[in-house]
């Protein structure tokens, strides 16, 4: 059934299927997506854009993330899409692609030690945690994929 007109559902065979999927490729075909899945949170610290977020357990308001301190600050929930100040609703990109400059593409990124930023070195030393943020595509795109932090041992 591709080419299906407002809410005629697909069949629920592999025609269906296929259809549906000749229907997904022919809309999103050349199309560049920048984000995808976001929300809002109060901040409570400064936030510049592209710092990367946690989200703090005692309240849910959203601050810097680093690597070497409490696994909550280690637990990544996103990146700032703007910049706010404390109180501030930040707006926070948990999937897609980041907009910003510097990357090496291909390159890993991982959460530093440096409070909201990025790095390609993975953090080592006794008690820093791992987390792999996402890869860049370009020297400006940053496609997001936040992993769960990993302790160093």
């Amino acid at each position: 059934m591709s080419g299906s007109n407002d809410y005629e559902p697909y069949e629920a065979n592999y025609e269906g299927l296929i259809g549906l999927l000749i229907d997904l490729k022919t809309t999103i075909a050349g199309k560049q997506v920048y984000s995808v899945a976001g929300f809002l949170a109060p901040a409570f610290e400064n936030i510049n854009q592209g710092e990367l977020l946690y989200s703090r357990s005692s309240d849910g308001k959203v601050g810097k993330a680093r690597c070497d301190s409490s696994l909550d600050k280690a637990t990544c929930i996103g990146f700032a899409q703007t910049s706010k100040s404390i109180g501030e609703d930040v707006r926070c990109l948990t999937h897609g692609q980041l907009a910003t400059s510097g990357l090496t593409p291909g390159a890993d990124y991982y959460l530093s030690i440096s409070s909201g930023n990025i790095t390609t070195t993975p953090p080592s030393g006794t008690g820093n945690h791992l987390v792999r943020v996402g890869k860049a595509s370009s020297t400006t795109q940053l496609i997001v994929k936040i992993e769960a932090p990993t302790v160093r041992s």
